[in-house]
């Protein structure tokens, strides 16, 4: 299983991470396609390589093809959008919030899974790359739909331990 290589590869120093690791991905609540979609999400948008090729084998194993592509494009719409949003809203000019953004972002409304799927594997991106406007926004579509806070945090715990999991590998690797 791959999930226990990258455990048994995280260094002793961050043992919190392993044990972390093991308990949001094989002790989560969430359904394995919310699950894996936001895993694949994460691992592509924590940049780092080593935990991208650990992780994805196992998610494509568990999603649909659909879902495996929409998770994909969430990560691929996300990085776009959570730096232009972020910008926007770091600015200290009002205007640009006035301004048309006038980038595609269809697969937001037609993303090939469950909507719900889909805004969380968005939120779980943008936890990462800190863009506090479209958590905001996502969050707020997915508790409009119904979705407790339970799971929108489990979306972040994974999105944070992730991204900490690949931060340290990659270290690793440099300083190895």
């Amino acid at each position: 299983m791959a999930l226990d290589e990258l455990k048994s590869a995280i260094p002793d120093y961050a043992k919190d991470l392993k044990l972390n690791l093991g308990s949001v991905i094989g002790n989560s609540d969430l359904p394995q396609q919310q699950l894996w979609g936001t895993v694949l999400a994460c691992a592509i948008t924590s940049r780092s390589p080593r935990v991208l090729r650990e992780l994805e084998p196992e998610a494509k194993a568990n999603l649909s093809p659909e879902a495996y592509t929409a998770a994909k494009s969430a990560a691929a719409v996300m990085a776009m959008n959570n730096v232009f949003y972020r910008t926007r809203h770091l600015l200290s000019d009002d205007e640009y919030g006035t301004m048309r953004a006038g980038l595609r972002m269809n697969v937001i409304g037609n993303p090939g899974v469950d909507k719900v799927d889909f805004e969380l594997w968005s939120f779980a991106v943008s936890a990462i790359n800190g863009c506090g406007m479209c958590l905001d926004s996502h969050e707020q579509v997915l508790r409009k739909a119904g979705v407790d806070r339970d799971v929108i945090q489990e979306a972040f715990k994974i999105a944070s331990v992730i991204q900490a999991v690949g931060v340290t590998l990659d270290a690793e690797d440099v300083l190895a």
